[in-house]
């Protein structure tokens, strides 16, 4: 029996009896991060690294049976030595890696392999077995540095301050929301407003230590009437009546899918970063190599295209693996 399987309830070890980001109410899961396709409500118990335990304090409720672990650290189920390794998708991501009777699989959750300053580092994971996701497992996708999609943030931010216009990020509030406010210039500190799904996540991250920018509400004081603004907000709240506030203003989103010129043209944005939380062709490619693993299993993405290249390109074997997993960038 492997280590790891598939059934209706998600990923699953029957050895130890437990689940990683289960899609159905389980006894114990093991959480890879806290975006909501990983992160469900209704698990009796909950497992995850210590910075993503507020967070899902924050979405699920403050009620639910969470037990926090560090990085590195190694406990045990039944014989099986489970231990969480950084994934640098978002704050306190993590790759779950399980070893029995020899076998060693890590299940990656979201992955990216470039380090963002706020995150942490990427660790890839010795293994025998790697799950790994392929959200952007296309060669076409090559993200630039980060540190030059921070300058073009700055620059657009500046161009609409000039011209008396607010400046709207469009991002998820968990993960991708905190990294704008890092990548913004330090003298934005204290001047940046955050819709308040956004700030919920901040004010999670803030409580455990993690050093953000301050930021500030929509209700504008006296001094700040007719000043041009910078807001994050979450995608899917820029038709309601919070906007009203904001005019004139120009939209961004950010995400690894703005690197496709069809994304762009259709979104209805008037500025697209290429921006993503995911690892991108190249990222993939290195952490698949650097697992030295020689079972590879693709979920949620490109997976005919990636498992096509594991299996002819890397002389590796690639599986598709069927996943109820979401783009969280989408």
């Amino acid at each position: 029996m492997p280590v790891l399987t598939v059934n209706k309830y998600g990923l699953y070890c029957p050895q130890a009896d437990v689940y990683i980001d289960p899609w159905r109410k389980v006894d114990r899961a093991i959480i890879t991060h806290g975006h909501a396709d990983h992160a469900r409500s209704g698990m009796k118990h909950y497992l995850c690294q210590e910075l993503t335990k507020p967070i899902l304090h924050a979405r699920i409720g403050r009620k639910i049976s969470v037990e926090p672990k560090k990085f590195g650290e190694t406990f045990e189920m039944n014989g099986v030595k489970i231990s969480l390794h950084p994934a640098a998708h978002i704050l306190g991501s993590a790759q779950v890696r399980l070893e029995y009777k020899g076998e060693i699989w890590v299940a990656s959750g979201d992955y990216k392999t470039e380090d963002d300053g706020l995150s942490g580092a990427f660790e890839p994971v010795k293994c025998n077995h790697f799950i790994s996701e392929c959200t952007f497992g296309l060669p076409i996708y090559q993200f630039p540095n980060q540190a030059i999609v921070a300058q073009q943030m700055n620059d657009w931010v500046e161009e609409n301050m000039r011209n008396g216009e607010h400046s709207v990020f469009l991002a998820y509030s968990l993960g991708k929301a905190q990294r704008i406010m890092h990548m913004l210039d330090e003298k934005y500190d204290g001047k940046i407003i955050a819709h308040g799904s956004v700030q919920k996540m901040n004010d999670a991250f803030i409580a455990q230590g993690v050093p953000l920018k301050n930021t500030k509400t929509a209700n504008a004081s006296k001094d700040d009437r007719g000043i041009p603004q910078i807001i994050i907000a979450p995608p899917n709240v820029r038709r309601s009546d919070w906007f009203k506030k904001f005019t004139p203003a120009k939209y961004a989103f950010c995400s690894g899918w703005m690197q496709s010129q069809n994304r762009k043209m259709s979104g209805g944005f008037d500025k697209g970063f290429i921006l993503s939380d995911h690892a991108d062709w190249d990222g993939l490619n290195y952490a698949i190599k650097e697992t030295g693993a020689e079972n590879i299993y693709l979920t949620h993405g490109s997976c005919e295209t990636m498992a096509r290249w594991v299996n002819e390109e890397m002389k590796l074997n690639g599986v598709i693996l069927e996943t109820l997993y979401e783009d969280d960038e989408s």
